[in-house]
């Protein structure tokens, strides 16, 4: 096995297996997180200044983060489910990694909303939780139990993973010092969900091509649902209009790169 202990390393540049065997390791796992964990006590450092918020932008950030919650939790959820079903001893060590990651982005979310004052979390999230990221969520583990490895890694590595990227990236481009921080490690965390999504679904999507016709029917299942928990996630962050269209193809871009369109 290859080890990444060189900052100059590329997994990239391995031949297909090593490169499987590479970033779905606990190893490649500790080298890509130790960087924004250390010293970072719920994803960020003490000295970052945290200014108070008004009390509009206060509540829509904590609307945002109540349902970055409701996301992570599905995350957390599904990821624990799929360590079962990963058709391979490699997946089921990416999916273990990938458990810790989304506790890990739950707990720095919590964290946030009680510094921002909310005492009772788990009813603020109740109540501010958009419908239809949580009809994602029913949708979601609905897959993993029926124990849909590819439809449910699907939706979960290539979807959700992709949308929240795309969503968190831009929200920490506009964000107060502390939630910008803690979204910079998140985003480095998603990054690396959605990519094994893309490199596991299109590497058996090429040894089986019989397994397309399931995943677009996730797709055009969930697309509708998709829309409404994008279109919310823009509203609650206030993103232009104007903006939006592009937003949108970064999301878009991933899910077509498997060809699914």
């Amino acid at each position: 096995m290859v080890i990444a202990d060189d900052d100059d390393f590329d997994p990239h540049l391995l031949e297909e297996d090593d490169f499987v065997e590479e970033v779905q390791s606990f190893e490649f796992w500790f080298g890509a997180v130790e960087g924004y964990l250390v010293d970072r006590p719920y994803g960020r450092s003490p000295d970052t200044p945290d200014p108070e918020l008004d009390d509009t932008r206060r509540d829509r950030l904590i609307t945002t983060l109540c349902n970055y919650c409701v996301g992570e939790t599905a995350a957390l959820e599904g990821a624990s489910g799929l360590v079962r079903l990963a058709p391979n001893h490699h997946a089921k060590v990416f999916m273990a990694t990938q458990v810790v990651d989304e506790a890990r982005h739950l707990e720095v979310f919590l964290r946030r909303l009680t510094d921002l004052g909310v005492v009772d979390t788990a009813t603020e999230i109740q109540k501010r939780a958009n419908p239809a990221l949580l009809d994602f969520k029913s949708s979601l583990l609905e897959l993993v139990d029926a124990g849909e490895w590819d439809a449910a890694v699907f939706a979960q590595n290539v979807i959700l993973e992709s949308m929240e990227f795309t969503v968190f990236r831009s929200h920490a481009e506009n964000a107060d010092p502390v939630t910008a921080e803690v979204l910079q490690g998140v985003i480095s965390d998603e990054r690396r969900h959605f990519g094994f999504g893309e490199n596991d679904l299109g590497r058996r999507m090429a040894d089986d091509p019989s397994r397309r016709p399931r995943l677009q029917e996730v797709k055009e299942q969930l697309d509708r649902i998709v829309l409404s928990v994008f279109e919310g996630a823009l509203d609650d962050l206030d993103v232009p209009v104007a903006d939006r269209p592009r937003l949108g193809q970064e999301y878009l871009e991933t899910v077509e790169r498997l060809g699914l369109t």
